[in-house]
């Protein structure tokens, strides 16, 4: 096993959402995490995925991106920001979210001034689908970046979209989530209440 990435493909342990939105347990320094899902979503292929106790690994991600190739600040967020995100946050802010929510037949709506899209009323479906489902773990790295890559390149991660052309779901999630922008471009904003 490559070991730069070890621990994401073998984990010693794997935090469930609970744990990871009540307890200190997520660095709060950059690194790359790896996510897990007891149920997969349906239409996900999982041939030659890595599945450990029960959950399959489907994602993979950084904190912070890469900086700027023309120079200039990079991100400032940590693996304690990302995950956390992913866990409670909402589709427009979060890829993870954005893509469990199409995969499982969430109303994607535009909100606010019509330029961000949500899944509204559904992002509490989606986390507490992921409360029953998804799992994290993840391992520091000062340049996550490099690691990312050579895991998308190493690794079946159906749900990665970018660095990640060439595996067999790529173009069908994509036209998933186009589809679903798309509706959702098409419907009135959404206004609560």
């Amino acid at each position: 096993m490559n070991e730069p990435f070890r621990e994401l493909l073998d984990p010693p342990r794997l935090w469930s959402r609970h744990e990871v939105l009540t307890t200190a347990c997520v660095p709060r320094t950059a690194g790359v995490y790896a996510w897990y899902f007891r149920e997969v979503p349906p239409a996900v292929p999982t041939e030659g995925c890595i599945v450990r106790n029960e959950f399959t690994l489907l994602y993979a991600g950084i904190a912070p991106k890469a900086p700027p190739k023309g120079g200039g600040r990079a991100s400032s967020q940590t693996l304690f920001h990302r995950i956390r995100y992913h866990m409670q946050g909402n589709a427009e802010g979060s890829t993870l979210r954005l893509t469990l929510g199409c995969l499982l037949g969430f109303e994607l709506r535009r909100v606010g001034s019509g330029k961000r899209r949500t899944f509204v009323d559904r992002e509490s479906d989606l986390s507490a689908w992921m409360e029953q489902n998804a799992a994290v773990c993840w391992i520091e790295s000062d340049e996550p970046w490099g690691v990312e890559k050579t895991l998308i390149a190493s690794v079946c991660l159906p749900l990665n979209l970018d660095q990640n052309r060439n595996h067999p779901f790529h173009a069908a999630l994509s036209a998933i989530r186009r589809a679903t922008k798309r509706r959702a471009d098409e419907l009135p904003v959404w206004r609560a209440g």
